[in-house]
């Protein structure tokens, strides 16, 4: 087996006990004699799957009894228009811009009311998280939008921000399931699974139950929580295999000791990087230190040509996707739960690397 450390803002890396255990039951899942891809989700199977799935996920995430945990469809994205479409009960909801995907929120929210720019960093190109106070919110605000981690800045959030009784609805693709979170400071989170939780295709949704219930009346069946709620995510066809995959994420990760044990890894990983490129004299970190990402570490030489010259050289060597966004330029290391520390070590020994061999160009 020659797999390579994969560096990929997602869908990402995903861990190796996953991988395996999927090839094992691709054919025949628990003596069915058929895979996960091709039962019935109606069936006793498949319902056992998708229970456990639930269960898991909220032992693990430490979810309260008064959320619920919605599996859904369409990506993150489709959430920018399901949150408004949802909790918009007044037309007013406050966002914060701190990176692209917050930004794409924002602009959709307009579309169905008042949404209203409380803090932004695009001017600094969004290389720290926003300062704003609960001082700052309409008080007759529905919600407030927030981006836990961007992904294509590597920046995030140091603490939850207080709203006061105005619900907090976060995004929280990028770094679900990688650090204890009180789910009961927010009202609503959502988040992509290709990052930390599994493959494309799941969404999930965890949204305090008084929350539900109020969409407008032309909200689309398949983006209204309570629809979703009342079906216990089985509308239609769900996501089948991106949920069993899910399942068994979720389980690898109560197994390896929580949330506090991936925070611990996290940490420890994301210290390594940050500390080896600040070592040289050719990186430089775009993210300012007090908003860095534990997740998505963002750097460049400054040099286009250069970047091209570090990313190829890293493939070579089995490290991949380590390309920059478009909009940031330079690299990023996306070192979700399923990267090895390994894996960072060996990044940080090649940008030491390339560092002595180029740096005094």
């Amino acid at each position: 087996m020659n797999r390579v450390f994969n560096y990929s803002a997602g869908p990402s890396m995903l861990p190796l006990p996953v991988l395996e255990r999927a090839a094992r039951e691709m054919c025949d899942f628990g003596g069915s004699g058929m895979s996960v891809m091709e039962m019935s989700h109606r069936s006793k199977a498949y319902d056992a799957i998708i229970r456990d799935a639930f269960d898991t996920f909220r032992r693990v995430m430490r979810v309260p009894d008064n959320y619920k945990i919605l599996f859904m469809q369409g990506g993150a994205s489709t959430q920018f228009a399901a949150v408004p479409l949802n909790l918009m009960k007044t037309g007013k909801a406050d966002y914060v811009v701190s990176g692209e995907f917050s930004g794409k929120a924002f602009k959709e929210a307009k579309k169905y009311g008042d949404a209203r720019l409380v803090a932004s960093s695009e001017d600094t190109v969004f290389d720290r998280i926003p300062g704003f106070t609960k001082e700052d919110i309409r008080p007759d605000a529905d919600y407030v939008h927030i981006c836990y981690n961007n992904t294509i800045f590597g920046t995030h959030f140091s603490e939850i921000p207080d709203t006061g009784c105005v619900p907090l609805v976060c995004d929280m693709s990028s770094c679900i399931m990688s650090e204890p979170i009180d789910i009961s400071r927010f009202g609503l989170i959502y988040a992509g699974a290709q990052k930390n939780i599994g493959p494309a295709g799941l969404t999930v949704v965890i949204v305090r139950e008084d929350l539900i219930g109020s969409a407008r009346p032309d909200t689309p069946a398949m983006l209204d929580y309570k629809v979703i709620s009342d079906a216990d995510s089985m509308y239609n066809t769900p996501p089948c295999y991106a949920i069993y995959v899910a399942g068994l994420v979720f389980r690898w990760v109560e197994e390896l000791g929580g949330l506090e044990k991936m925070n611990e890894i996290n940490r420890k990983k994301a210290e390594l990087l940050y500390d080896a490129i600040e070592e040289t004299k050719l990186f430089h970190l775009h993210a300012q230190k007090e908003s860095r990402s534990l997740m998505n570490v963002t750097f460049r030489t400054g040099d286009a040509e250069l970047d091209k010259k570090f990313v190829a050289r890293a493939a070579e060597r089995g490290m991949v996707s380590l390309a920059g966004h478009r909009k940031v330029g330079g690299m990023r290391a996306s070192i979700y739960n399923a990267m090895p520390v390994e894996g960072v070590e060996k990044l940080c020994a090649f940008i030491r690397e390339f560092d002595a061999a180029n740096g005094e160009i």
